[in-house]
């Protein structure tokens, strides 16, 4: 059974980091793929601050294009709004069931988990790699959240959450890239 990964978001903009992470991730994990899955709308995020779905999908494309293992995935315009993550994961697995799937995210969004809609069952059907933000990086919290969660999670004693402890930190984000163009 393929191991394919899904790092979703709204890449608005995709950048340098998203990218670096993403390879890093198909470099040094399990996974035979990982898909840059392009939300059309995060239930946790503004709408009106978001370039149109498909002028950030053809962006991801092209920051892709000549990396192995990595897809710009538009899995979830064609499902329900807003974008709940279980409802995709189960949409994934009826359409591809060949496959298995990690969820990639952020540590910023494993702080929150407990308030993604159903993130119970994603734990117990899903793989999820957490990739470690700055502040757990000064603070030594990757490390010790790799041995048990002892940081700032909800989530404690998860069997499928690995944290990607070793992977490189990239100085960068959309927010700061739109405000340096002027858009919030």
């Amino acid at each position: 059974m393929a191991k394919v990964g899904i790092y979703g978001g709204s890449f608005n903009p995709v950048h340098f980091g998203h990218i670096g992470l993403a390879k890093w991730v198909i470099e040094n994990t399990d996974l035979d793929e990982l898909w840059l899955l392009v939300s059309p709308n995060n239930p946790l995020k503004p709408v009106g601050l978001l370039a149109p779905e498909q002028e950030r999908l053809a962006a991801v494309r092209e920051a892709i294009k000549d990396i192995p293992g990595l897809k710009a995935s538009d899995f979830e315009f064609s499902l329900p709004r807003p974008s709940y993550t279980a409802n995709t994961l189960r949409a994934l697995q009826q359409t591809y069931p060949e496959y298995e799937f990690t969820l990639v995210i952020g540590e910023d969004n494993i702080a929150i988990f407990n308030q993604w809609r159903e993130y119970e069952y994603i734990l117990e059907n899903f793989r999820v790699f957490v990739y470690p933000r700055a502040s757990s990086r000064q603070t030594g919290g990757a490390a010790s959240a790799e041995k048990g969660f002892n940081y700032q999670s909800p989530i404690t004693n998860a069997k499928n959450i690995r944290f990607l402890a070793e992977a490189p930190y990239f100085d960068i984000s959309s927010t700061a890239i739109r405000r340096s163009q002027g858009r919030q």
